[in-house]
């Protein structure tokens, strides 16, 4: 029997190979991406995720490659739990946060107050506080390893489009906080952000405040919609903003890199 070839041999290991990383959210979509790119880069991922059939997913296909916590990103005991799964001698190197749910584009206009009092409250919690939590209660541990934190917003922090008026002002908000993190979390943590456009095979919740039952992957011509939208013409798939995750994630690549939204959104039309 032949061993591995030169190549084998002689690669090189990944971009963040040994660093200890944790993503809320990080089941599916845009966040299970990001786990897999992590993982080709040698990370050792700790995925933080309140669905049982997307932990049951990702245990499925990589097996003990990442430890699974159990679940809510806004539950602050699940996110001591998940920090100090993913921390190594009281040190975690990054924090990547892409839990998120949706409005499915309701108007203000056609919502009563009560309904829009706990739309709001609900995605606010979850899209803004959610990664405030999270950065809150990994901080020690980052500061330790002089770490980095990224936060998913999306195109509709740039633009009115891509989600109501709801989902958008909570992207918005994001851009606020990757700003003022920078500043606040500075010297010893980096925290940037990616805005990703629309994105095929991602399944974003709706509003339980609103009934939405929905999943984004369902929403008929969704893919030819996102693909007319963007400069480039494609129509993009979670894997393709991995990239941006990862740079941001390296600390050599990224060493010098905070308060920085990439834009990873096919150029807007």
């Amino acid at each position: 029997m032949t061993g591995p070839g030169p190549a084998a041999q002689s690669a090189p290991p990944g971009r963040l190979a040994g660093r200890t990383v944790l993503v809320t959210g990080g089941g599916s979509g845009i966040g299970r991406g990001v786990v897999d790119a992590y993982l080709a880069e040698g990370a050792r991922v700790t995925v933080l995720e309140r669905s049982d059939e997307y932990i049951a997913k990702l245990a499925s296909d990589v097996g003990d490659a990442v430890s699974i916590v159990r679940g809510d990103a806004t539950d602050p005991a699940a996110i001591v739990k998940a920090v100090s799964t993913a921390a190594d001698d009281a040190r975690l190197d990054h924090l990547t946060c892409c839990a998120g749910v949706f409005d499915y584009y309701a108007s203000v206009r056609d919502l009563t107050a009560a309904e829009l009092r706990a739309a709001a409250e609900e995605i606010w919690r979850v899209n803004v506080l959610g990664g405030l939590l999270a950065v809150n209660i990994a901080y020690p541990r980052l500061r330790a390893a002089r770490g980095s934190v990224t936060l998913t917003l999306s195109a509709s922090a740039f633009y009115p489009e891509g989600g109501g008026v709801l989902y958008g002002s909570s992207k918005w908000a994001l851009r606020g906080v990757v700003a003022h993190l920078a500043k606040d979390l500075a010297p010893d943590v980096r925290a940037n952000g990616v805005a990703p456009g629309g994105t095929s095979g991602t399944r974003l919740g709706g509003l339980d405040a609103l009934d939405q039952d929905m999943t984004a992957d369902r929403v008929d011509g969704r893919d030819q919609r996102i693909q007319a939208g963007n400069a480039l013409d494609v129509i993009p798939r979670p894997e393709d903003h991995a990239g941006a995750y990862v740079y941001l994630a390296d600390p050599v690549a990224a060493r010098i890199v905070t308060g920085v939204v990439v834009n990873t959104d096919g150029g807007r039309t």
